[in-house]
């Protein structure tokens, strides 16, 4: 009975140094913004699915993966968004269901973090880095991060016309430890 509890202890040391966290799906805030001739189109996708694994004592041993299904993008305009899901130049959400990223390094910053890794917009893979912040309460806490994609990087839109070149994404990520 001993070795048993010193095996769940043993476990549950672990699961805490590793800092295995299970984000809230349901409050998880995934915002894009785009700048364009006719002023600034502001969107969201819901249903974030992610494992991560962070420990801000260690943050180089941490892992982020994270995906989202790209028919979730809404703008608030409901024939923008048939555009957005079902046109070729932009997500095609059925040819290119998900759009996902996978950490390779997280380290610490000056003022936060820094995921570096690969995201995944449709089946085109770059290099980016995500900073981030890490606000702790308790068991639980709340990372927040922006970062800029080229849209054309990832075959989104026309080249030049009315929409701007860069999206800004906000990430906004309540979760708590296991």
């Amino acid at each position: 009975m001993q070795i048993k509890m010193t095996l769940v202890s043993l476990a549950l040391l672990i699961a805490l140094e590793l800092g295995n966290w299970t984000i809230d799906a349901s409050k998880a805030k995934v915002e894009f913004s785009v700048k364009g001739v006719f002023g600034t189109v502001h969107g969201n996708f819901t249903g974030l699915k992610a494992t991560i694994q962070f420990d801000v004592r260690n943050p180089k041993a941490g892992s982020i993966s994270a995906s989202i299904d790209a028919k979730t993008v809404s703008t608030g305009i409901g024939l923008r968004n048939h555009h957005l899901r079902t046109e070729e130049q932009f997500l095609n959400t059925d040819k290119y269901p998900t759009i996902s990223f996978h950490s390779r390094t997280i380290e610490k910053t000056g003022s936060g973090y820094r995921a570096s890794g690969e995201l995944t917009i449709k089946d085109v893979t770059r290099q980016i880095q995500i900073p981030f912040t890490f606000a702790p309460n308790g068991n639980s806490g709340v990372f927040k991060g922006q970062f800029v994609i080229k849209r054309e990087d990832f075959h989104i839109g026309k080249p030049g016309g009315s929409i701007g070149e860069e999206v800004t994404i906000d990430l906004e990520v309540p979760a708590a430890q296991n």
